[in-house]
């Protein structure tokens, strides 16, 4: 079962979160872009690790805005988050990011997880996007689980 609207702003806030009223939904809290990164190195994925390749921040205009091109970034959003016990938690994309011809990939996150989360936004045509933007829904839903997240990724950017 999804929680409401209100019950994620409460996780978020208690992780530090300074949340908008217009960014809690009846059924989750949006997520703001923060900054957006294109990947300028090879990462690595093996049985035994993994890395990150480097990236590049791409800079915004005079007026906030950061101006994309067609093309695959990585976008950190604007608020931190804490996943709490007994719950897991899915970031969609905002339905004005599908309508611009963009897609935003997400990961789950596990219970337990804190720290300031990054998406895929898959650009397929130029957009616009200030940053504080809404471009993501968090949501929550219970869920049975083993031990909470201690990955290499918690606390990030606390």
């Amino acid at each position: 079962m999804f929680e409401s609207g209100a019950y994620v702003a409460e996780s978020l806030e208690r992780a530090g979160a300074d949340l908008d009223e217009e960014q809690v939904q009846p059924n989750g809290v949006d997520l703001t872009l923060g900054e957006a990164f294109v990947q300028t190195e090879p990462g690595h994925i093996e049985r035994g690790g993994k890395s990150v390749g480097d990236r590049a921040r791409v800079e915004p205009d005079a007026e906030d805005r950061y101006a994309l091109e067609p093309g695959a970034y990585v976008v950190r959003y604007g608020e931190p988050v804490r996943i709490p016990e007994g719950h897991v938690g899915f970031v969609y994309p905002r339905s004005s990011l599908l309508r611009n011809s963009c897609m935003l990939n997400t990961a789950v996150w596990d219970a337990g997880y804190e720290g300031v989360g990054e998406g895929l936004l898959q650009v397929g045509h130029d957009l616009s996007v200030e940053r504080g933007a809404r471009i993501a829904q968090l949501v929550l839903a219970r869920a049975d689980h083993s031990g909470t997240y201690d990955g290499s990724y918690q606390g990030e950017r606390l």
